[in-house]
């Protein structure tokens, strides 16, 4: 089985969306292993653009088999707004799709607790998208959760709720001030939700190891970016889930033979929603310029992204990390209206170099940017269809990045639209 994870080198908005559409033509399967709605993947297809937030990105090629993974947390009413949508716009996706009984499930109280918890950190708020992520993940942990299959199963829902909904009153009103939530009234809406969903169900690590012994290709596609992992992210300003491709073994239940590269996707510059360190973070008319040209706001939330230079420093950490064996370039044509440009090589901490990427907060806000400076091309390239065609000082800075990852860039996106992709190599080969 070619098996094929891609992830966002940074902090998330890399362009992961129209990558995996992209890359994904020729695909069997596409595969969403971790995270939930808190993430938002954006294609445009013929000009027409389509927004998922649980979806795996490849359910717009009508041949793709689609699976969400036991490493997701899913929101029922959100996925269930996702499919009218699709259903909406003609896209055929019973039979489709698939959803791992394992996988678990965001109920009302995990999004009042993500909301509470928020107000109660005050001025050292995470700014989470209060999606009730993190406290669903949290229950996942504590062996609490509830699992889509248990969604499906009446007498097993009902208890599980009972017994979780006892707990989270008690934590709601005494804890948080919130007001009590009624357990019928859950059991209702819940309910509807799995007649809806019921027929997505599937062992989906079966369906995998199949696709496997059929020798057909197999994308994983992440969610975030590797500077927002739990672990090896900028702790506390990260996301919930494993974004680093090593979360692909235990999200989507596959071994480390099954993968023949790793993808990352990393912007042409820098951005960031929300609270956490931003090294290169521009606060003046060019972040603005940044900002707008790149049309840097979310797409689950609509929040402006705070924008900088491409920082090479945790580019090159991530990369490591995650073991890329090739790069996609997205958004170079933002760039193509500054005279200078700048990439962050190094920082200094009270005066000394460093070329590598602190762990702890206390280091990383103390950090000063090193910066090298590029001319920057003044053309736009947005309708560029070839490497050849491109200006040599749009080649320099694009083989600069490469030669500072240390890793090839296969692919370079110059805008939304599947035709404005560049494929200098392919990194299936």
């Amino acid at each position: 089985m070619p098996g094929y994870i891609i992830v966002g080198m940074q902090w998330g908005d890399e362009g992961k969306g129209k990558t995996v559409d992209f890359l994904t033509e020729n695909a069997d399967v596409v595969v969403r292993y971790q995270g939930g709605n808190n993430a938002g993947h954006t294609v445009v297809v013929n000009g027409k653009e389509t927004i998922l937030h649980l979806i795996p990105c490849g359910i717009l090629h009508e041949r793709t088999t689609c699976i969400i993974g036991h490493g997701t947390v899913i929101d029922p009413a959100v996925l269930i707004q996702e499919l009218d949508d699709l259903e909406a716009a003609a896209c055929q996706v019973d039979g489709r799709l698939h959803i791992s009984e394992a996988a678990h499930v965001i109920m009302p109280y995990h999004r009042i607790i993500d909301g509470a918890q928020e107000r109660f950190r005050g001025k050292n708020r995470i700014d989470t998208t209060r999606r009730g992520i993190g406290p669903a993940y949290a229950d996942k942990a504590n062996r609490t959760g509830i699992r889509f299959g248990d969604l499906l199963d009446p007498e097993t829902f009902k208890e599980k709720l009972r017994t979780a909904l006892e707990y989270k009153n008690m934590l709601l009103t005494r804890i948080f001030d919130e007001e009590p939530l009624d357990y019928d009234e859950m059991l209702g809406e819940y309910a509807a939700y799995a007649d809806r969903l019921r027929a997505y169900a599937s062992d989906t690590v079966e369906i995998l190891q199949e696709a496997q012994s059929d020798g057909k290709m197999v994308i994983f596609e992440g969610a975030q970016g590797a500077m927002l992992d739990l672990d090896h992210g900028t702790f506390p300003y990260v996301t919930s889930s494993t974004t680093m491709s090593g979360g692909v073994f235990a999200g989507a239940g596959i071994g480390l033979g099954q993968i023949d590269g790793v993808i990352g996707i990393v912007k042409a510059y820098s951005t960031r929603v929300g609270e956490g360190p931003l090294p290169t973070e521009l606060h003046g008319e060019d972040g603005e310029r940044l900002r707008e040209a790149g049309k840097e706001y979310g797409a689950t939330t609509g929040r402006p992204r705070r924008c900088g230079w491409l920082d090479i420093v945790p580019l090159r950490r991530a990369a490591k990390m995650c073991g890329l064996t090739h790069l996609v370039l997205t958004k170079s044509d933002v760039l193509g209206e500054f005279d200078t440009l700048r990439i962050c090589t190094a920082y200094k901490i009270d005066g000394v170099k460093i070329d590598h990427f602190p762990n702890m907060l206390a280091q990383l806000e103390k950090v000063e940017p090193v910066y090298e400076e590029m001319p920057g091309w003044k053309t736009d390239i947005s309708s560029c269809k070839s490497w050849d065609e491109f200006p040599k000082k749009a080649q320099d800075y694009i083989s600069r990045i490469e030669e500072l990852a240390g890793v090839p860039i296969a692919v370079i996106s110059v805008g939304p639209g599947r035709d404005q992709t560049i494929v200098r190599q392919d990194p299936f080969a």
